[in-house]
């Protein structure tokens, strides 16, 4: 078909444009005269319709800013954030196309009963900013708070009040909400005990946690605390030494850290044989936040010094000359006593936590334990442990001999065995007090029928106590 060579050309009688292809137009006529038919893709040049002649629904925004007046559907590039989004007229906001879900993977910290503390939050999708976390205890309503994350994987929440003010063992299920409005699996914690482990009583103001056996002292937040510390008591042989008591150690700690910290209480020392032979033992040590209480000395049997220790233990008899008690460790114990008679054969008593053990002061009278000390008689009154108040008391020396000698040494006051003395079925000798680190009493010899009385040393124990 022969193009056409003016505009003259496309229209028909009625001036109307015919129904022919605009292919046919002039480049040289003007465009206004087009008032309906089809234009041709060909004819639009590359880039020769720009955003401004499109209406909104049909073009894509790319700017720093919202653009104004934006409809439902309205497509927006964020040039800023790097995000595509598009309008929603019902929240009349644009949003992302895709929203970001969040992962709630761990938490770090504790939720401990009327302490304020921080949580750690890890997980995936947490944004830049406004992350709302949800606090909802069990049985109750949900308490929110909202944080700026440090990153998107990281963010740090001050526990609220109405949450650390639930009882201990409360469940708390815990749930973050991103700034896309989505939302994350849940966390649950439990209302945790400032701190826990041993028994646990509360007293005078302090609450006390008392170790009579190992364990964990679990603390969930900085606390200044205080400590007692005793070991196991030395044991005593056969006619011997009475055992040293168990070193002890007292102090305090300021803002000893949340942690998990064993606690190991010594075993009193064993005797483990029933003739003369020297088998008695040393206490076993008590330890607790890098501190270590030293067991006590056992007492001597068979005409030997005592062994040192905590406090040290009392020497045996000195057939063969002047015996001396065990060394006890400074700022734990005492020395034992030493003896030097011989038959009916008296020994030294075991030195104690407040004084040194006595030494045999005659040949038929055994030395005495060394005191304990009773400065901590009010947490033994609020723990129900300790022997009347006192702690570490020495174990008093043992005496031989046959029937009628009676001058077993008394065990020194804080849980010390009584020294033994001869008689018909050996008489008066008693073991160290459990819990008290009390060093056991020098064991008698029967001598009318060659038997041997032996006596253990006393267990030790850690209490810690801080304001209630």
């Amino acid at each position: 078909m022969t193009k056409a060579r003016n505009i003259a050309d496309l229209l028909d009688a009625n001036g109307d444009v015919k129904t022919a292809s605009l292919d046919n137009v002039p480049a040289s006529d003007n465009a206004s005269a087009l008032t309906s038919g089809t234009l041709a893709i060909a004819r639009l040049a590359d880039g020769s319709i720009t955003p401004a002649k499109l209406h909104n629904d049909a073009k894509v925004v790319k700017s720093g800013s919202a653009p104004s007046n934006p409809v439902e559907g309205n497509l927006w590039y964020d040039t800023t954030n790097k995000i595509l989004k598009v309008y929603d007229a019902t929240s009349s906001a644009f949003v992302k196309i895709v929203k970001v879900t969040p992962t709630l993977d761990s938490i770090s910290g504790a939720i401990v009963d009327a302490i304020a503390t921080n949580l750690t939050l890890t997980g995936t999708g947490f944004l830049s900013a406004n992350l709302i976390v949800a606090f909802t205890p069990s049985g109750g309503s949900a308490s929110n708070v909202t944080v700026t994350p440090a990153s998107d994987t990281s963010a740090v929440v001050a526990v609220p009040s109405a949450i650390y003010g639930q009882s201990v063992g409360t469940s708390i299920v815990i749930k973050v909400t991103n700034s896309d409005g989505k939302n994350s699996d849940t966390k649950n914690l439990t209302v945790a005990a400032d701190a826990s482990g041993g028994t646990v009583v509360t007293s005078g103001g302090y609450k006390y946690h008392t170790f009579t056996s190992s364990g964990n002292f679990v603390l969930q937040a900085s606390k200044n605390i205080e400590y007692i510390m005793v070991a196991g008591g030395g044991s005593s042989g056969s006619y011997a030494g009475g055992g040293g008591a168990g070193g002890m150690l007292a102090g305090s700690v300021s803002n000893l850290s949340p942690n998990t910290y064993a606690v190991v209480v010594g075993a009193g020392g064993v005797h483990t044989g029933t003739d003369s032979n020297n088998s008695s033992d040393n206490g076993d040590d008590t330890t607790f936040n890098s501190l270590t209480a030293i067991g006590g000395g056992r007492g001597a049997t068979g005409g030997v010094n005592g062994f040192d220790g905590g406090s040290g233990g009392g020497s045996s008899y000195g057939d063969s000359g002047t015996k001396s008690g065990g060394n006890g460790t400074a700022g734990q114990g005492n020395n034992g006593g030493g003896a030097s008679y011989s038959n009916p054969y008296p020994s030294g008593g075991g030195g104690g936590k407040g004084a040194a053990g006595g030494n045999a002061s005659s040949s038929t009278q055994a030395g005495s334990g060394g005191a304990g000390i009773n400065t901590y008689s009010a947490w033994a009154t609020a723990t129900s442990t300790g022997n009347s108040g006192y702690y570490a008391g020495g174990g008093g020396g043992g005496i031989a001999g046959g029937q009628g000698y009676t001058g077993g040494g008394n065990g020194g006051s804080g849980g010390a065995g009584g020294g033994g003395a001869g008689g018909v079925a050996g008489s008066g000798q008693t073991a160290g007090q459990a819990n008290t680190g009390g060093g056991g009493g020098g064991g008698a010899y029967n001598g009318s029928n060659n038997t041997y009385y032996p006596t253990n040393g006393g267990s030790g124990i850690v209490i810690i106590r801080y304001s209630a």
